[in-house]
C-alpha cells in the first residue's frame, strides 16, 4: 500500500453490532448498554423488560440485529421462554444469557434452548465484552470480505 495512503479504523470503521437486550433492571439496563458501547463496536438497537415484549420485537421481521443479551429472570415471563420461542420460530442471530443465576444447571438448560453463550453477571462481564468485540469483528469481516 502507497505511504501516502491512510489506514486505520477512521477510515475504515467497523460497523457496530446490533444489540438487543432484555432486562428487567432498568439500572443493569443502562449500565450495561453504557458499558458495551463505550467498549465494543456495538450499538443497543432496542430493549425489553419481559418476555412477550422481547419476542414482539424480536420476532417482527423489520427489527435488524445481530446479538440478543438476555437474562433469565424479567418482569414476566423469563429469558428461557425468549430462548425458546425464538428457537422455534428459527430467528437469526446469535443469542447469549446474561444472569445472576449462571449455575451449571441454568448454563445446559440456556444452551439447550439455542444461548450460543451463558455469562455470570457478577464476574463475566469483561468475558462479555470480549464475545461482543469478536463477533462484530467477524461479522464485519463477512460482510467486507478479506482486506484486497
Amino acid at each position: 500500500m502507497p505511504a501516502n495512503c491512510p489506514t486505520g479504523p477512521d477510515v475504515f470503521p467497523m460497523p457496530p453490532l446490533k444489540l438487543f437486550i432484555v432486562e428487567d433492571s432498568a439500572l443493569i439496563l443502562e449500565s450495561l448498554r453504557a458499558a458495551l458501547e463505550e467498549l465494543a463496536p456495538v450499538v443497543v438497537v432496542g430493549s425489553a423488560a419481559d418476555e412477550t415484549s422481547a419476542l414482539r420485537w424480536l420476532l417482527e421481521p423489520a427489527n435488524a440485529w445481530d446479538l440478543a443479551i438476555v437474562d433469565v429472570f424479567l418482569k414476566s415471563g423469563s429469558g428461557l421462554g425468549v430462548l425458546a420461542s425464538s428457537a422455534r420460530a428459527n430467528v437469526r442471530g446469535k443469542k447469549v444469557v446474561f444472569t445472576n443465576y449462571a449455575t451449571r444447571d441454568v448454563r445446559e438448560r440456556c444452551q439447550a434452548l439455542g444461548a450460543d453463550r451463558v455469562f455470570d453477571k457478577s464476574s463475566e462481564l469483561d468475558d462479555l465484552i470480549d464475545y461482543c468485540a469478536r463477533l462484530a469483528d467477524r461479522d464485519a469481516s463477512a460482510r467486507t470480505g478479506p482486506p484486497a
